[in-house]
């Protein structure tokens, strides 16, 4: 099995035979264990033993899945960013600014609190030039461009505050990624012990808050349409 990237529908439990299941279920885990070590390590950091021992494999079985750790590697990547690509859109509020800035944050934090890995291997990778995002920039950029969009339309059509619709978007992925990427300092400030899951609904009405407030919108603006 490689590690060409696995669209939704074909993960659904019902796609394919008993066997593929069982191949995907295996792979799953794989990818669930490289994501913690790539986020911890990194790639150069990372061995392929390593690997296969955090999913709870030996290394033949490792390479029955998977052809090479750099393969997996790019594997994650695919994963976290279509995890990412439209969260922003994904409120049932239609042009509704307050709402769909709450409900994006809302699951940003969540996101980040329950999955800090993926942010942690998503900015290293940043950090290393983002060598293996070529294939992606079109796709993130996109997805961006088109939140980005949004932002300004509603600005232009009076809907909240002018703001710059880039810088807004680019600040409320460092706020609410911030929990993942500084969680040993988030944990210090909060007083949340290791192993204790951090407050995201806490979190949630602080950065909720703060952004309707710049865009001059309130929570009672995003409440009134729940």
């Amino acid at each position: 099995m490689t590690t060409n990237h696995t669209s939704p529908a074909a993960e659904r439990p019902e796609a394919g035979s008993v066997v593929k299941r069982k191949r995907l279920a295996v792979f799953r885990t794989i990818r669930e264990a490289a994501i913690r070590e790539f986020g911890k390590n990194g790639l150069s950091g990372t061995s392929t033993q390593a690997l296969a021992d955090a999913a709870g494999i030996t290394k033949a079985q490792f390479h029955y899945y998977i052809t090479s750790k750099e393969d997996l590697y790019r594997e994650g990547l695919n994963y976290i960013i279509a995890e990412w690509s439209d969260m922003f859109f994904a409120s049932a509020h239609a042009n509704d600014p307050a709402a769909i800035i709450s409900d994006y944050l809302r699951m940003k934090i969540r996101h980040s609190v329950e999955h800090p890995d993926m942010t942690r291997l998503f900015s290293l990778e940043m950090a290393r030039g983002g060598i293996d995002l070529t294939d992606h920039w079109g796709d993130i950029l996109g997805s961006a461009g088109k939140a980005i969009k949004m932002i300004g339309g509603w600005c232009e059509a009076g809907l909240m505050k002018q703001v710059d619709p880039v810088l807004f978007l680019m600040n409320m992925w460092a706020v609410s990624q911030y929990y993942a990427e500084y969680e040993i300092q988030a944990r210090g400030l909060l007083g949340v012990a290791e192993g204790e899951p951090l407050d995201a609904e806490r979190i949630s009405r602080e950065a909720i808050e703060l952004f309707l407030a710049r865009a001059g919108l309130s929570q009672s603006d995003s409440e009134q349409h729940r």
